[in-house]
């Protein structure tokens, strides 16, 4: 068969025994707006090999701070005092580093790898980062304005702190430069696409390592043309043919696509519009409504957590919220398919893609026509493959990891 993934950032399938064994540890930081997850890989060889990991929770309300080890268990635990956003970053950083300093089993970090969601059109592979290119990377916050400073905040709190080890930026945007130019255009006149203005796509890190995951040998994988589903309070489609990104839901921002947790998705134009003329809202008030209060939130009136909507299915707008929650994503798994000319198989991770067995049994059932068949109890205790024997599309789960991918990019740029 065919190997799934491409060449990617220096990286071929079979490249993982090539890269140079490197002593010490590899941090990987995934900075959002609320919070950061972390990990250190032992960084010798490219086997995502786990030491430590753990997240900063609830920035700029009670932050804390925990790590673990592989096997879950709590190995440190701290609170933050109150402080702006960008300062409770910076001492979680440096919490962090005091604390893998004096953790034995770790070793010296000999450099980290970041999460940076946009890379704007200049950006196609990971890149090490020194002043020229981190001041490209701030150029393209009006490009996610919500995001890019949050992913940048650590990269400039380490450059303080320790500013001779090496930082690695691995871009969500990166994996979707293969779509065709059909597929990343705008219908907007050309000096917008001058300007970058055209559909980037996102969840990049994710879908490259299901890519990567469905190349395994050990894997029964019949077909070619998958259709992955990175389902959390985030959420994108991405058309995979032999691994490469074809299409996506997600465009110039994250705002496109699917219905969210609080984000709206796909929405006409012409409501934005309204909100800003007859409504009278300011720019930052409709940002703020699109981004903060549509969404699973906005249609419930309850909540964006997918598990606090479970708990109230008798409420009349909860039920609505989740239907066209599953509404788009089997509107939009047509698009997808239209895509690749059909469709061998769908995956499912992120979340909500991993652990709500209710939503994936709603939208696959919406798919029936495609030909997926559901084995009910296999979904409802999350195997990895959740579709019968004899169902026409193969129905996967596997376990978002963009950790393991930043991992492998970290190394490769040190071995060249």
């Amino acid at each position: 068969m065919k190997p799934l993934l491409p060449a990617f950032a220096g990286i071929s399938p079979d490249s993982a025994t090539e890269l140079a064994p490197v002593s010490g540890g590899i941090l990987v930081l995934n900075a959002g707006s609320s919070g950061m997850k972390f990990a250190v890989f032992a960084a010798g060889g490219a086997k995502a090999e786990r030491l430590v990991r753990g997240e900063v929770e609830c920035l700029g309300e009670r932050p804390r701070l925990q790590a673990r080890d592989p096997q879950g268990r709590v190995l440190m635990e701290r609170e933050f005092t109150l402080t702006p956003p960008e300062e409770i970053r910076a001492s979680a950083v440096q919490i962090l580093m005091d604390w893998l300093d004096t953790h034995a089993d770790i070793g010296d970090i000999r450099a980290v790898g970041h999460r940076v969601v946009h890379g704007g059109p200049d950006f196609a592979r990971p890149v090490l980062i020194d002043d020229a290119t981190l001041m490209r990377l701030e150029d393209l916050t009006p490009l996610a304005p919500m995001h890019q400073p949050a992913c940048l905040a650590p990269v400039h709190a380490l450059r303080r702190a320790r500013p001779a080890l090496p930082q690695v930026a691995c871009f969500d945007t990166a994996f979707h430069r293969t779509m065709p130019a059909v597929a990343q255009m705008l219908p907007l006149p050309h000096r917008y696409g001058a300007k970058g203005i055209r559909r980037y796509g996102f969840h990049g890190l994710s879908y490259e390592h299901i890519a990567r995951s469905l190349n395994q040998p050990d894997r029964d994988w019949p077909g070619a043309r998958i259709v992955a589903a990175h389902i959390g309070n985030g959420a994108s489609l991405c058309a995979l043919h032999h691994g490469v990104s074809m299409d996506t839901t997600m465009g110039f921002s994250v705002l496109d696509g699917l219905v969210m947790g609080t984000r709206s998705g796909t929405i006409d134009p012409g409501v934005l519009l309204y909100m800003l003329n007859e409504e009278r809202l300011t720019p930052t008030e409709v940002e703020d409504i699109l981004y903060h209060r549509a969404g699973l939130l906005g249609v419930s009136g309850r909540s964006g957590d997918m598990r606090v909507l479970r708990a109230h299915m008798h409420d009349p707008a909860v039920r609505m919220a989740l239907d066209l929650a599953v509404y788009r994503f089997a509107q939009q798994v047509g698009a997808m398919v239209a895509v690749l000319d059909g469709v061998d198989g769908i995956v499912f991770t992120g979340g909500i893609g991993e652990h709500d067995a209710a939503f994936r049994r709603d939208v696959c059932t919406r798919l029936a026509w495609l030909g997926v068949a559901l084995d009910g109890a296999a979904n409802e205790t999350h195997r990895p493959l959740v579709s019968t024997p004899d169902s026409a599309v193969q129905v996967h789960v596997i376990a978002a990891d963009e950790e393991a991918s930043i991992h492998r990019h970290v190394l490769a740029c040190i071995a060249q």
